[in-house]
C-alpha cells in the first residue's frame, strides 16, 4: 500500500495533498500560522482534523509533538550532526534508517522494515512516496514524514 504527498508550491503556509495509490485524495495538511513555529493539522478526506504535529518553542533543534484525535502518540527530534540529517524518535517504537539527504530511508519496528519512504526528483514541490507493509501503519506514517520534512524546512 502507498500513499503520495505532494507540496502544494502556491501556498502561504506548509500544505500538503496526499492521495492513495489511485490517485485518490486521502488526507490534507494545512500549517497554522503561528509566529516562529510549525503547527501542522492533519485533516481526513471529509474535513475532520485527525491528527495535529507541533514544534517545541524551547529546542535548540527542530522537535516535534505528535497527536492523533487528540492523543499524545511521540517525538521527532532532529539531532545534531555535520554531514547529514538524523533524527530521535521517541515514536511507536520505531527507528530510522537509510539516506536522509536524499530521502530515501525505512522505518523499523524491531528487525522489520514496516514503511520505505523516498522522494521523487523532477517535480514541483516535495513530493514523496511512503510504501507501507501494514495499513493500520498508514497515519504514523504519514505524519512521521509531515514532521521530518518540516525539521528539514526549518535549517535550509
Amino acid at each position: 500500500m502507498k500513499l503520495l504527498i505532494k507540496q502544494r508550491i502556491v501556498s502561504w503556509s506548509d500544505t500538503y495533498d496526499i492521495y492513495d495509490e489511485n490517485d485518490n485524495k486521502k488526507y490534507l495538511v494545512e500549517a497554522d500560522i503561528i509566529a516562529l513555529k510549525h503547527c501542522l493539522r492533519v485533516y481526513d478526506k471529509n474535513n475532520h482534523e485527525i491528527g495535529v504535529i507541533r514544534q517545541r518553542m524551547m529546542s535548540f533543534l527542530p522537535c516535534f509533538d505528535v497527536e492523533v484525535r487528540g492523543k499524545a502518540v511521540g517525538t521527532i527530534q532532529k539531532k545534531f550532526s555535520f554531514f547529514k540529517p538524523e533524527y530521535e524518535l521517541d515514536y511507536n517504537g520505531w527507528r530510522l534508517e537509510g539516506d536522509y539527504p536524499c530521502w530515501d530511508y525505512d522505518v523499523y519496528e524491531g528487525c522489520s522494515s514496516i514503511i520505505h519512504i523516498s522522494k521523487e526528483v523532477f517535480h514541483w514541490g516535495d513530493t514523496y512516496v511512503i510504501d507501507f507493509v501494514n495499513p493500520a501503519d498508514e497515519l504514523l506514517g504519514l505524519m512521521l514524514v509531515i514532521a521530518i520534512d518540516a525539521a528539514d524546512c526549518i535549517h535550509h
